[in-house]
């Protein structure tokens, strides 16, 4: 019997509810004024809820406070029999007091198989952290665990027994943890990374540490844990703005080589201090993945130069099954040899589809931007392109070779183009749209050319030319 899913979006209309006969409930009560006395209230109503086994509750931004966490945490107690319960309490101010009444309550729920606890901007530090985690050791049963902590003040000592709590989750499948904005130096990272050891059959993995005071030594610890992760499928890390490209750079993603099973994988490592050393170490690694399909890398706002983006174009070669990637080098110093190098990478990926690139700031000039596009031609099953090539000194020349090579990838039908910034003149601008007119089943096309050097005529003739390009479905053009 499929079991109803009630929602409700009034606090009046939940606790009016016929409570006893909610099975799957959600509730969604977000920036509602809901003050202790409130919280109280709900929690009385969900002691009611005996028969709840699936919860999604969303009590953010709201003051609830301390007094009002355990209230609400009485109630959650008697619902012995949920299985899955996502809880939202982001901005609240229940600090390390009201974790552990959240904690406790969670305790009697010894049914969950699904938890995910949002606690974002709450004053929760070590102590809180712990509290919580403790209480949930009787959760053996979780296979799904989300814990939001990010913008607290947690450090070294919280995450160090976050990592010895985990040990007892010995069915976990799906793991997620954001802990971004908080004290963690790469002693608390060691801590957890003890413990991940030691969790070999997750399949999918989230880690943000981001903004956090982890060097390329944490980061490292971090990558060697996942070395036995063989089954693991899909992997994300968070890790920007650290300073993670200081030293040990050869580590940094050596470690986690061996998940070669990998269907997607996501980094984020933007503003860590990156150079070419590290960001080829880190292409070394990545040579490994044969099995992916989905690719995103956010490298932006780092020392990466031609050296660097060569060891990434050389790693692409191998991801031969890719049909989705991402790829942002915004604001580093890849110049037109790191942009070609990276075109004859992707020239292998034969199966993308879908491809977002962010090169902004490169200055790859008309020689990069010509071979990176030209390189494009053999992706010939793309579909989606999102290139951001503003701040790039690209002139007539690179504006002409780049629509001449993107008139080759003949299934594409979405092309958003950023060309903000550059040097393209009238020539230039005209060439542009005469070889994207020759994209025969493109129907949406977005492009940015403000801050050129193309005269006012010249920009009334481009729109006129897109406009008689009645295939294009959508339409948008901006040119001051």
């Amino acid at each position: 019997m499929i079991q109803q899913k009630k929602y409700f979006n009034n606090q009046e209309e939940f606790l009016n509810s016929s409570l006893l006969s909610h099975q799957v409930l959600h509730i969604a009560l977000s920036f509602k004024e809901i003050d202790k006395e409130g919280a109280s209230c709900l929690g009385s109503a969900l002691a009611n809820c005996t028969n709840l086994t699936t919860l999604d509750f969303d009590l953010s931004c709201n003051q609830i406070g301390v007094i009002g966490t355990q209230d609400l945490g009485s109630g959650l107690a008697n619902c012995k029999n949920l299985s899955s319960l996502i809880f939202y309490l982001i901005e609240n101010q229940i600090g390390d007091e009201g974790s552990l009444y959240l904690g406790s309550a969670l305790a009697n729920c010894t049914n969950l198989s699904n938890l995910a606890l949002f606690l974002s901007s709450n004053q929760i530090g070590n102590k809180g952290l712990s509290s919580l985690i403790s209480a949930l050791a009787n959760c053996t049963n979780l296979s799904n665990l989300t814990l939001d902590l990010s913008q607290n003040e947690i450090g070294d000592e919280g995450v160090i027994g976050l990592g010895s709590a985990l040990a007892n989750f010995t069915n976990l499948s799906n793991l997620t943890l954001y802990f971004s904005c908080n004290k963690i130096y790469d002693g608390g990272l060691s801590g957890l990374d003890f413990a991940l050891a030691n969790h070999t059959n997750l399949s999918n993995l989230t880690l943000d540490f981001s903004s956090n005071k982890i060097s390329a030594i944490g980061a490292s610890g971090l990558s060697f844990a996942l070395a036995n992760f063989t089954n693991l499928l899909n992997l994300t890390i968070y890790l920007s703005c650290n300073k993670i490209g200081d030293k040990y750079e050869s580590d940094l993603c050596f470690g986690f080589k061996n998940c070669t099973n990998l269907s997607n994988l996501k980094l984020y490592f933007s503003s860590s201090q990156i150079d070419d050393e590290c960001a080829s170490a880190l292409s070394y690694s990545l040579g490994n993945f044969t099995n992916l399909t989905n690719l995103e890398l956010y490298l932006s706002y780092n020392k990466i130069g031609s050296t660097g983006a060569s060891g990434l174009g050389s790693a692409l070669r191998n991801f031969t099954k890719l049909t989705s990637l991402s790829l942002d080098l915004c604001s580093n110093e890849i110049g037109a040899i790191g942009a070609s190098d990276l075109g004859t990478g992707l020239a292998n990926c034969t199966n993308l589809s879908n491809l977002t690139i962010d090169f902004s700031g490169n200055k790859i000039g008309d020689e990069g931007v010509s071979n990176l596009c030209y390189a494009l031609a053999n992706c010939t099953n793309l579909s989606n392109l999102n290139l951001n090539l503003c701040s790039n000194e690209i002139a007539d020349t690179g504006a002409s070779g780049l629509s001449s090579g993107l008139v080759n990838c003949t299934n594409l039908s979405n092309l958003k183009l950023n060309l903000r910034g550059n040097k393209i003149g009238d020539n230039g601008g005209s060439d542009l749209l005469f070889n994207l007119a020759n994209c025969t089943i493109l129907s949406s096309l977005i492009l940015y050319l403000i801050k050129n050097e193309i005269n006012e005529s010249q920009q009334l003739k481009l729109k006129s030319r897109c406009l008689k390009l009645k295939r294009l479905v959508v339409f948008k053009i901006y040119l001051k």
